[in-house]
């Protein structure tokens, strides 16, 4: 499955860790101690948010999309 949702990630000096949410997937977020490791523990996160949602018979947001500009 290929997942294409903006992705926001930031230092929390409050957990001392890497935060890592998706804004369209409300509660969607994971934490780590490295950037990379946020990241990876968010990609897990996103494909149990998805798969619950599809369970539960909720519906799914779609990725937003950017305009790119030159």
């Amino acid at each position: 499955m290929t997942i294409r949702y903006e992705i926001t990630i930031y230092w929390s000096e409050e957990d001392q860790a890497f935060i890592a949410e998706v804004p369209e997937l409300a509660g969607c977020a994971a934490d780590g101690a490295t950037y990379q490791e946020a990241l990876n523990n968010l990609e897990i996160i996103m494909l149990e948010w998805i798969e619950t949602a599809q369970e539960l018979g909720r519906i799914i947001p779609e990725p937003r999309r950017r305009l790119m500009s030159a």
